[in-house]
């Protein structure tokens, strides 16, 4: 793990975080940054651009949780998130809010370094895992589009599937286009035809 890792601490706190900064200096950590102001809290971590966020909230109610909550959704960061005592509620809405590490009643400086490569770990997994889906969805969504050109041409012009479909492949190499491209230019071409 590199020690050129910038670390940004959020904790009201002072003892706690002070535990936090000692495990993480003591794992080799120097670049570590400490808010303790709630006040524009999302600003301030633009502003430090951290690699990491460990938010330590003791006993947080729910509108603290769902703003802590919209920090992660916003920043993409690896985020560890300490609290005191928690529910399968709060569990839950951290882990779909993007938390890679929700550690309960676990603030101890011998975990600290442990606890930052899990959550750097499940930051990595989970970015990979995104990145898939989003690609998966980017290729059905071509594939769609690819199908009702497909279906225009075979019905405008009396041509079977693989017709069809070779007539857009040859178009789409003519003009140095991804398939899906051409197939959207004739679903537009189409819908204004009608």
């Amino acid at each position: 793990m590199s020690d050129s890792l910038r670390i940004l601490i959020v904790d009201q706190n002072v003892t706690r975080a002070a535990v936090l900064e000692d495990g993480l200096r003591e794992a080799g950590h120097r670049d570590v940054v400490v808010v303790r102001d709630m006040q524009n809290l999302l600003k301030r971590i633009v502003d430090t651009e951290p690699d990491v966020i460990f938010i330590d909230l003791e006993n947080p109610n729910r509108d603290v949780l769902e703003q802590m909550f919209q920090v992660s959704r916003t920043v993409q960061r690896p985020i560890a998130m300490f609290v005191d005592k928690s529910d399968v509620g709060m569990t839950e809405a951290a882990v779909n809010a993007g938390v890679s590490a929700y550690v309960v009643d676990g603030l101890k400086k011998e975990r600290i370094h442990s606890i930052l490569e899990l959550t750097i770990s499940r930051f990595k997994v989970f970015n990979q895992l995104r990145s898939e889906l989003d690609k998966t969805k980017q290729q059905l969504e071509e594939r769609k589009l690819v199908d009702r050109a497909k279906g225009i041409l075979m019905k405008e012009r009396g041509l079977n599937e693989e017709q069809a479909y070779a007539l857009l492949r040859k178009a789409a190499m003519n003009e140095n286009l991804k398939l899906s491209q051409v197939a959207q230019s004739v679903i537009t071409a189409a819908k204004l035809f009608k």
